[in-house]
C-alpha cells in the first residue's frame, strides 16, 4: 500500500501560474485598457470625457448628462425625477418602475399638472407627457420641444419677454436625435435656463 502511493506522480505547483495569470489579467485590464481608453477618449472628445462640464462666469452649474430640479415659474421646469434622497442624484439612477395602474403613477402625474396649472393658471393646452413622468434614468437632462413651448408663454410673462424671443431660445437649445437617427429631439433644460438668464428685458 505504501509502496503503491510512493509511485504516484506529484502534480507540478498551480499557486505560481495562477497568480502570474491573475497579476497580468488586473494590469491590463485594471490599467492598461482603462488608461488607453481614457487617454483615447480625452484627446479625442475632451469635453465629454470631463463629464460635459457647463460652466458660467468660470464656475461649474453643472452637467449637459444630468438635470437639474427647476421649481420657480420664471425657468422652464424639467421631468420629474425618481431618485433618492434627492431628485437627479448621479449616485442613485433609477426609474420608478410604477405602472400605468399604479396610484402612486397616477398621483405624482396629477401633483405636477396641479404645480404646472396654479403657475401657469390661463395655459388650458394640454400637458406633454413628458412633463408628468419619470425617465427611465431619473436623471434625463431633456424634455421635448412641445414640452418646452408649454412652458413658452409663462416663462416670457414673467421675464418680461416676447414669446417669440423666448422661442427662439427653445429653437436655439434643441438638440436633434443621437447621431441624426436615433430618438427624438430633445431640449436640454439646464442649457435653455442658461441662455434665459442671459438675456435681458426689452434685448
Amino acid at each position: 500500500m505504501g509502496a503503491a502511493a510512493n509511485n504516484v506522480p506529484r502534480q507540478p505547483g498551480l499557486l505560481r501560474p495562477a497568480l502570474t495569470i491573475f497579476v497580468g489579467l488586473a494590469v491590463v485590464t485594471g490599467l492598461l485598457y482603462p488608461g488607453a481608453v481614457t487617454g483615447i477618449a480625452r484627446a479625442v472628445f475632451p469635453h465629454e470625457a470631463a463629464g460635459s462640464l457647463i460652466e458660467k462666469d468660470g464656475k461649474v452649474v453643472g452637467s449637459a448628462l444630468i438635470g437639474q430640479p427647476f421649481s420657480e415659474p420664471k425657468y422652464f421646469w424639467g421631468r420629474l425625477s425618481a431618485t433618492a434622497p434627492m431628485p437627479y442624484n448621479a449616485a442613485a439612477s433609477v426609474g420608478s418602475n410604477l405602472g400605468p395602474s399604479n396610484p402612486a403613477l397616477t398621483d405624482a402625474a396629477r401633483a405636477r399638472i396641479e404645480a404646472l396649472q396654479a403657475a401657469d393658471p390661463d395655459n388650458k393646452a394640454p400637458v406633454p407627457v413628458d412633463l408628468v413622468t419619470a425617465s427611465g434614468s431619473g436623471l434625463d437632462p431633456h424634455i421635448s420641444p412641445a414640452a418646452a413651448r408649454y412652458q413658452a408663454a409663462r416663462v416670457a410673462r414673467l421675464r418680461g419677454l416676447s414669446v417669440a424671443q423666448v422661442e427662439a431660445l427653445i429653437a436655439a437649445n434643441t438638440e436633434g436625435p443621437g447621431l441624426a437617427v436615433f430618438g427624438e429631439p430633445g431640449v436640454n433644460v439646464l442649457k435653455l435656463n442658461l441662455a434665459l438668464d442671459g438675456v435681458k428685458r426689452g434685448a
